[in-house]
C-alpha cells in the first residue's frame, strides 16, 4: 500500500511517500501550475492513502485525488503540530511527520462533509454574505435618513417609509447615493429571495433538518446549517462535546485546585455559532424552559453571557433531538425526567 504525507500549499506541495510492501520511500516538491501534482499521483496504480492537514483552497486537490482512485484523509492541524516536540519546523519535516503518523496509525483524522453537503454549505454561505451586504446598505440608508431628521427605524423599510425616504430633499451627490443604494437594496432582495426558497426546500427535504424545525426559534437556515456542520451526530458521545466542537464553552485556565474560566473558546464553526445565538434569542421568547433559564441567568450575568448560554443549551438540545430522533416538545419531557435516559446503553 502506498502512504503519502502531503504538506499542502496553494501553489505547491511537499510530499513524502512510502510503499509499505517494498519499503521504497521518496520525497519531493510538486508545483501545481504545470500539472506536476496530477502527474505524480497518476503514477500510482494501486489506491494510495494521502494524509494532509486541514487547510483552505484544497478542494480541487481532494477531488482530483479522489477521481484518480486515491483516498484523502484530512487531519486535525492542532493535534498534528502537537505530535512533534522538536522546534525545527519546515515543509520537508512536516510532510515526513504526516507520513510517520500514517505509518504508525496515529493520524488524527477528522470528519469531512460529502460533495453534496459541501454544495449545500455554499448555498447557506452565499445567502449569508448577501444578507450582510443588504444589512450594510440598509445601515447607509438609515444614516442618510437620520441626517435629514427622518427617524423611522424599521418602519423605514415599509412602503410608506420608502416613499418618505425618496421624497427627502438632498444635495445632488447625496441624492445620487440614495438612488444607488435603493437600487442595490432592490437587487439584493431579488437575489436573496430565491436563495431563501432553496434553503427552505433543502431543509424540508432533509429528515434531520425537518426534525429540528419543530424546535421553536429554529428556522430552515439554522436547522440545515446544524445538520451540515455536525454530520453524523453519533461521533459525539455527549452534548458537552458538541458545545466544545462549536466553540460555545468557556476557556479554562485552572491550576492548583483553583478554577479560572474565561470567554468562550470560539474554536468551532463561526457561522453556525452566530446562527445559534440568533435562534436562541427567539427561542427564549417561545420556549418556556429556555426562557426561564435565560431570565434567571440575566439576574446574575450580563445579557451577552446569557445569550451565549442559551445558544449552548439550544445546541445541546438540537444534538439530542438528532440522537434520539425525538421532536419538540417530546425532547423537553425527556430532558426534564431523570427516570428517562437520553441514550439507552446496550447491556446496561
Amino acid at each position: 500500500m502506498i502512504l503519502i504525507g502531503c504538506d499542502f500549499h496553494p501553489s505547491w506541495q511537499q510530499v513524502c511517500w512510502v510503499d509499505t510492501e517494498t519499503g521504497e520511500t521518496e520525497e519531493g516538491k510538486l508545483v501545481h501550475t504545470p500539472g506536476e501534482a496530477e502527474k505524480f499521483y497518476r503514477r500510482f496504480a494501486a489506491p494510495a492513502l494521502i494524509g494532509m492537514e486541514s487547510t483552505g483552497n484544497c478542494q480541487w486537490f481532494v477531488e482530483m485525488a479522489a477521481g484518480l482512485g486515491h483516498q484523502v484523509w484530512i487531519g486535525d492541524a492542532a493535534k498534528i503540530r502537537a505530535s512533534e516536540v522538536r522546534q525545527q519546523k519546515h515543509d520537508r519535516r512536516d510532510a515526513a511527520l504526516l507520513l510517520q503518523l500514517l505509518v504508525e496509525g496515529r493520524f488524527p483524522r477528522i470528519w469531512t462533509p460529502s460533495g453534496e453537503q459541501r454544495d449545500l454549505r455554499q448555498l447557506l454561505i452565499h445567502r449569508h454574505k448577501l444578507v450582510r451586504l443588504r444589512a450594510n446598505v440598509k445601515n447607509e440608508l438609515q444614516h442618510l435618513a437620520l441626517n435629514q431628521g427622518l427617524q423611522k427605524k424599521r418602519r423605514l423599510w415599509s412602503a410608506a417609509g420608502q416613499k418618505l425616504l425618496r421624497e427627502v430633499p438632498l444635495q445632488p451627490w447625496a441624492a445620487r447615493r440614495r438612488e444607488d443604494l435603493l437600487k442595490l437594496m432592490e437587487l439584493l432582495d431579488q437575489q436573496i429571495a430565491p436563495l431563501d426558497q432553496a434553503a427552505q426546500q433543502a431543509a424540508e427535504q432533509n429528515p434531520n433538518a425537518r426534525l429540528l424545525l419543530t424546535q421553536p426559534g429554529v428556522g430552515p437556515i439554522t436547522s440545515l446549517a446544524f445538520v451540515l456542520t455536525l454530520g453524523d451526530v453519533n461521533r459525539f458521545p455527549r452534548g458537552k462535546q458538541v458545545a466544545s466542537y462549536l466553540g460555545l464553552i468557556p476557556r479554562e485556565y485552572s491550576s492548583g485546585g483553583q478554577q479560572r474560566l474565561g470567554s468562550i473558546s470560539k474554536q468551532g464553526n463561526r457561522f453556525l455559532r452566530m446562527l445559534l445565538v440568533e435562534a436562541a434569542q427567539v427561542a427564549v421568547r417561545c420556549d418556556p424552559q429556555l426562557g426561564n433559564e435565560y431570565l434567571h441567568r440575566c439576574h446574575s450575568k450580563a445579557k451577552g453571557v446569557a445569550k451565549v448560554a442559551a445558544a449552548r443549551k439550544l445546541a445541546i438540545r438540537l444534538y439530542w433531538m438528532l440522537r434520539t430522533q425525538k421532536p419538540y416538545p417530546e425532547i423537553v419531557r425527556i430532558e426534564s425526567s431523570s427516570r428517562v435516559p437520553l441514550v439507552v446503553r446496550h447491556g446496561g
